[in-house]
C-alpha cells in the first residue's frame, strides 16, 4: 500500500515575518546580505527575494550576475499565493533599479495588504548619495507619486530626501520641514538616516502618531568614523524595522538602538581591518556583520536621541 503524499505546512510566525526584496551578493554584505541576518537575530522570520544576484557589489573592479525583472518577481509572489504563504507582518524594500520592477513592487504591497491589512511597509528609497544618482531619473517620480503614499516607514538619506521633496536641506529645521512634507504624503514614520549639517553627521527622526497632533521629532548625532563602508544603509533600515517593531510608539528608542548597534559594528570593522594590516582609509570596507551579532542582539546605547520641542 503506497503512502499518501506529504504536504508541507508552514507555521505562522509569532515574532513577525518579513518579506525583504533587495539586492544580493554572493560575497560581501549589501542588500539582503546586510538585512536578513540582523532581522533573524532580532527574532524575525525573513523571506528574501533577491532583486539582483551579483558575484560581489559594484564597488569592485568587476561584477557578474543576474537581474530579476518584474515578471519574475510576480511569478514568485504567485507561487507563494498558490500555497497560502503570503501572510507577512512586514515588507522591506531597498535598491530597485527599474520602473517596471518598482511598479511590480507596488502590486506586491497591494497583494500583501489584501492578506494582512496591518502590513508594515518599510521602504528605503535607494536613489543615490552625496549628489550622485544611482538609478534612472524616472524612478524619482514613481517614488514620489506612488511609493511614498503607501509606505509605513521611510528611511532616506539627505540626498534622497531632497530628491523626494524638492527641498534643499542645509539646516536641522529644513530637515524637519522635509519630514513633515513626507508625512503629509503618507508615511507615519520618517527617518533621515544620515544628514551632514554644519559639519555634524545627524540622524533625524519624525513620528506622526495621529493626524491631529504634530509629529514627535528628534535627532541623534552620529560619531564620524574615518572610513567608507558598503551596506550600512541597508543594515540601518533593517535595524530600524526590527527595533521599531519592539518599540512601536517610541521611534527615538528604536533609532538609539539602531545607531548604537551600527556604530559598534563599524568600529569593530575598522579595528579588524587594521589588525589585518590594511589601511581602512584607502578602500571601501566590507562590514563585519557575523562578528558583531552580540552588538545587534543587545546593543549598548551609546548614541542618545535629543527631542525637538515643537
Amino acid at each position: 500500500m503506497s503512502r499518501p503524499p506529504i504536504l508541507s505546512v508552514a507555521l505562522p510566525s509569532d515574532t513577525g515575518r518579513v518579506l525583504s526584496i533587495q539586492s544580493h551578493t554572493v560575497q560581501g554584505y549589501v542588500g539582503n546580505k546586510s538585512a536578513v541576518f540582523p532581522l533573524q537575530l532580532l527574532g524575525f522570520d525573513v523571506d528574501p527575494i533577491n532583486s539582483v544576484q551579483f558575484s560581489n557589489h559594484t564597488g569592485y573592479p568587476t561584477f557578474r550576475g543576474q537581474v530579476l525583472d518584474g515578471k519574475q518577481l510576480w511569478d514568485l509572489i504567485e507561487g507563494l499565493e498558490e500555497n497560502q504563504l503570503l501572510h507577512y507582518t512586514h515588507l522591506l524594500t531597498g535598491y530597485i533599479g527599474s520602473v517596471s520592477f518598482l511598479d511590480t513592487v507596488l502590486k506586491v504591497v497591494d497583494k500583501l495588504r489584501s492578506v494582512n491589512p496591518d502590513l508594515v511597509y518599510v521602504c528605503d528609497p535607494v536613489l543615490g548619495d552625496e549628489g550622485k544618482l544611482y538609478v534612472p531619473q524616472d524612478l524619482i517620480s514613481v517614488y514620489q507619486q506612488k511609493v511614498v503614499p503607501v509606505a509605513s516607514m521611510l528611511t532616506p538619506n539627505q540626498f534622497e530626501v531632497e530628491l523626494l521633496t524638492g527641498l534643499r536641506i542645509t539646516s536641522e529645521q529644513e530637515g524637519l520641514t522635509a519630514c513633515n512634507k513626507l508625512h503629509s504624503a503618507g508615511p507615519r514614520k520618517v527617518v533621515i538616516t544620515s544628514a551632514l549639517i554644519e559639519s555634524k553627521l545627524l540622524l533625524i527622526g519624525s513620528h506622526k502618531k495621529t493626524e491631529e497632533q504634530p509629529p514627535d521629532q528628534f535627532k541623534i548625532e552620529i560619531p564620524k568614523i574615518p572610513a567608507y563602508f558598503t551596506g550600512t544603509g541597508d543594515l540601518t533600515t533593517a535595524l530600524l524595522l526590527g527595533w521599531s517593531n519592539k518599540y512601536p510608539d517610541n521611534l527615538e528608542t528604536a533609532a538609539e538602538l539602531a545607531v548604537s548597534s551600527l556604530q559598534a559594528l563599524l568600529k569593530r570593522t575598522v579595528e579588524d581591518y587594521k589588525r589585518a594590516g590594511f589601511d581602512p582609509s584607502t578602500s571601501s570596507l566590507e562590514i563585519r556583520l557575523i562578528q558583531s551579532q552580540d552588538d545587534i542582539r543587545n546593543p549598548a546605547v551609546t548614541c542618545k536621541a535629543v527631542k525637538y520641542v515643537s
